[in-house]
């Protein structure tokens, strides 16, 4: 795997830059487990049963930011770009013709525009729904890491099944 270049959070700060910084240290974790491979060894499904595969991951990260901080906290109605019109199928892992290189443009993308959400936000109290549920700010941002190092895990097996690359 590539050198780590990732920014550790800090281990003194207030709520916003801690959660902030935690979340972008995930982001990049994913970023740095995705590294130096070809779009073979990215597509490639290789803990059966399971479909999973790191584009997927990266494609299914692009779909969570843009739930969470676009439609829920902006209140936007952005659809994801590879599911199909009139779906409610996720096609995010739907990787076997996926363009690499567009999976982690639109990753990234959602990254900087949820950050830019986070950084208008007048504080972490601000809310957002899906349905008859509410969401704070707060709690998005803590979900997100959740979400993150839960499929970092998963980028871990599957790193290490591709090349033999561990670590964090």
């Amino acid at each position: 795997m590539n050198r780590d270049h990732r920014t550790p959070p800090p281990h003194t700060a207030d709520e916003r830059a801690t959660l902030t910084a935690m979340l972008q240290f995930q982001r990049d974790t994913l970023e740095m487990k995705c590294a130096g491979l070809t779009p073979e060894q990215l597509r490639s499904r290789l803990v059966r049963p399971s479909g999973l595969s790191l584009l997927g991951l990266v494609r299914h990260a692009a779909e969570v930011e843009r739930g969470w901080f676009r439609n829920v906290i902006n209140g936007e109605r952005s659809r994801s770009p590879w599911t199909p019109a009139g779906s409610t199928d996720w096609a995010d892992f739907d990787v076997d013709d996926a363009d690499v290189d567009e999976g982690f443009a639109v990753w990234r993308d959602e990254c900087a525009r949820a950050r830019e959400i986070v950084a208008a936000a007048p504080s972490l109290d601000v809310t957002g729904t899906v349905g008859e549920e509410t969401y704070s700010l707060r709690y998005v941002l803590a979900h997100m890491i959740e979400e993150y190092a839960r499929h970092n895990g998963h980028a871990d097996l599957l790193r290490e099944r591709i090349d033999g690359t561990t670590g964090e």
